[in-house]
């Protein structure tokens, strides 16, 4: 698939991300991409979350293809219910956190719990760093089981965002493009 054949959403995590941090810089890039904006980047609402979510893929025009980072792939996996199996065609998932690990750091985000442990419903890949402060590698693995995605270890790079610089991230476009050739 192109991308120029998708709608791309982006979901950032918790925050929202900088201009500087690589799924803005993609959004640039990628014609065809649009982030979806929550109304709380800093005060999750999981409900409130997933429905952008279900809103934005429905208003597509396109198939859709999902970019989610930290907290945006678990609000999608949440979502997964209520979109449409047809619209949704993949998805690249970007340093999973691990929510019952880091719900005492971030107690914004115990409204996220219990993860889905369902496989989603159409095809995607998730990346995931071996020195991650949000998740272990190990619980990435397990994660993507679950979540019936592909795992690419990305190596020791942190939470693969702009403060572990990952800006543009050439590499992770390389693994989409890869991605997107196989569905």
């Amino acid at each position: 698939m192109k991308t120029s054949d998708l709608d791309i959403l982006i979901l950032p995590g918790l925050g929202g991300g900088t201009e500087n941090h690589w799924y803005h810089r993609w959004n640039g890039k990628l014609k065809t991409a649009r982030i979806v904006d929550q109304s709380e980047w800093h005060k999750p609402d999981k409900d409130r979350w997933v429905d952008t979510i279900v809103s934005a893929t429905k208003s597509a025009d396109r198939p859709v293809f999902i970019i989610a980072h930290g907290l945006g792939a678990i609000a999608l996996a949440h979502a997964t219910t209520q979109l449409s199996k047809a619209n949704v065609v993949g998805a690249f998932l970007v340093a999973v956190p691990d929510l019952i690990s880091v719900q005492h750091l971030i107690p914004e985000t115990s409204q996220f719990l219990p993860v889905p442990n369902a496989p989603l419903p159409f095809p995607s890949l998730m990346v995931a760093s071996r020195n991650d402060p949000y998740s272990t590698y190990e619980k990435a693995e397990g994660t993507a089981l679950d979540l019936g995605s592909l795992l690419v270890d990305a190596g020791e790079h942190g939470h693969i965002n702009d403060e572990s610089g990952h800006g543009p991230w050439p590499e992770g476009l390389m693994a989409l493009s890869k991605f997107l050739n196989r569905i």
